[in-house]
């Protein structure tokens, strides 16, 4: 990271920002191409870390990552817009955390419903849920193993 008064290196203010984040864009590698996405997310702490995202059961992103596993993510949160008078001292405050890992699908349908409780963990704080097997079975879980993550933010 270049700017290192930037750098959040407290894991709970990482975790902080992570809890705050509505989404999680993801950028995958399409042969020689890259491929980003928006998503929902969960995220799993621990060692790996892993982010959990659900979708459809075929498209674009299940075609890559089967065949090319390896994935960046990123989420912000906290914009703000710093105006002055000039347009080049306009700025932005920010908060976001940015990371590599690798993604896979997940087959075993415990796993599954793990992931999508910590999914819905994100956007509601319950994380104790009851899934229909025919549910399951139309949808995707991806999890994403984090290697390295970085936060920053500017305030």
């Amino acid at each position: 990271m270049r700017r290192k008064d930037r750098a959040v290196t407290d894991s709970t203010e990482i975790q902080s920002i992570i809890s705050k984040a509505d989404v999680c864009r993801i950028a995958l590698i399409d042969d020689d191409l890259p491929y980003i996405v928006t998503m929902n997310f969960g995220y799993k702490p621990g060692n790996p870390a892993s982010l959990y995202f659900h979708c459809a059961n075929e498209g674009r992103k299940i075609d890559i990552i089967k065949k090319n596993n390896t994935a960046c993510f990123q989420m912000d949160i906290d914009h703000e817009l710093i105006t002055a008078k000039k347009a080049c001292g306009f700025g932005m405050n920010f908060k976001s955390v940015v990371g590599t890992g690798k993604i896979f699908i997940v087959k075993d349908k415990d796993e599954k419903v793990e992931g999508l409780n910590y999914i819905m963990k994100q956007y509601t704080e319950k994380d104790c849920f009851d899934y229909e097997d025919k549910m399951l079975n139309f949808t995707t879980i991806l999890k994403l193993e984090i290697d390295q993550m970085t936060a920053k933010k500017k305030a």
